[in-house]
């Protein structure tokens, strides 16, 4: 088993908890100094030029840093299903996914266990798989984390950008300093390796290096959304890339609080889209549907937690007509 000095006292995110990880304790993330995660297989719900035909080769890691108490994967993120991994097995089993045509690396969650995902990278490196890795996060990374990536073979960034004000932060995450944190990573990453390229919306050119933003709409929040794309635009120009997602759905804790009890509505999704055209983005995925419910997991199917992927598949498998 291999030891990381990192988890001794942690500061791999940005809430900096300084726990020993190592003896037995856990972070605010959840978990422990061993390697937890619950999926890893071609995964098909991400945007098309990180997917294409045969799909992202994604690592759904337990834990979170962020605490989204209405997360869709909350399964990974607060009751913490998964199982545990060493490194060489995870890089044999991604170099299984590279053999069979996935367009990518996609590490979901990452910070937590970046010591461990960048040791599994270097396995992956030296057994000469050169596919582009992402960095597939909740927009809420230590400043440190993401140099250290950047230093270490991570080419794509897929950042969160959550919330506009402290208050929705604080509400959500219990923490007021998320906007300042994301915006600073965001800043950083761009300044390094710039907006996602290339930006194909028919999935046919994978992407290979940059940045692509995402947003999810909350249902009654319709003006963090208007402030998070004002902010946005104003710090970045039109040209950056954005994923804009109408796929929320409640989770049981937002039943338990009384709090995002609903779908996001035509109108509010429109509300936000006029604000799109109106500052001018050039490089915008829609989502005008409520998202695809076969992407929404159900991690206790370890065979399975996406039943899209498997439709995607087998769709895949069927003769041209």
């Amino acid at each position: 088993m291999m030891d990381f000095p990192e988890y001794r006292h942690c500061t791999l995110c940005p809430r900096q908890c300084g726990v020993d990880r190592t003896s037995g304790r856990r972070g605010f993330c959840g978990e422990g100094a061993s390697l937890h995660l619950a999926d890893v297989e071609a995964h098909f719900g991400e945007e098309p030029p990180l997917v294409g035909t045969q799909g992202s080769g994604t690592v759904f890691l337990t834990g979170c840093s962020c605490g989204c108490f209405f997360c869709q994967n909350y399964q990974l993120s607060t009751e913490h299903l998964g199982e545990f991994w060493e490194v060489k097995p995870l890089a044999e089993r991604l170099l299984a996914l590279a053999e069979r045509g996935v367009r990518n690396i996609n590490l979901v969650t990452p910070d937590h266990f970046w010591p461990h995902l960048k040791a599994v990278l270097q396995e992956v490196r030296n057994a000469g798989c050169d596919l582009p890795v992402i960095w597939n996060s909740g927009g809420y990374s230590a400043r440190q984390t993401l140099l250290d990536a950047l230093e270490n073979g991570v080419e794509i960034f897929l950042p969160d950008f959550k919330y506009a004000t402290a208050e929705l932060a604080r509400e959500c995450m219990g923490r007021e300093d998320y906007p300042q944190v994301a915006l600073e990573g965001l800043e950083l990453l761009v300044d390094r390796v710039g907006f996602l390229r290339p930006f194909d919306s028919t999935g046919e050119m994978a992407a290979n290096r940059g940045v692509l933003v995402r947003h999810l709409v909350l249902p009654g929040e319709t003006a963090n959304s208007l402030a998070v794309l004002e902010l946005l635009a104003r710090r970045f120009g039109p040209m950056l890339p954005l994923s804009v997602m109408r796929q929320f759905r409640p989770m049981p804790q937002c039943q338990e609080r009384g709090r995002f009890t609903r779908m996001v509505t035509d109108q509010e999704y429109q509300e936000v889209m006029e604000q799109v055209r109106r500052l001018g983005f050039q490089r915008v995925f829609f989502q005008p549907e409520s998202g695809d419910a076969n992407f929404v997991p159900d991690f206790r199917q370890k065979e399975a937690p996406f039943r899209g992927n498997a439709l995607a598949r087998l769709s895949r498998q069927k003769p041209e007509q």
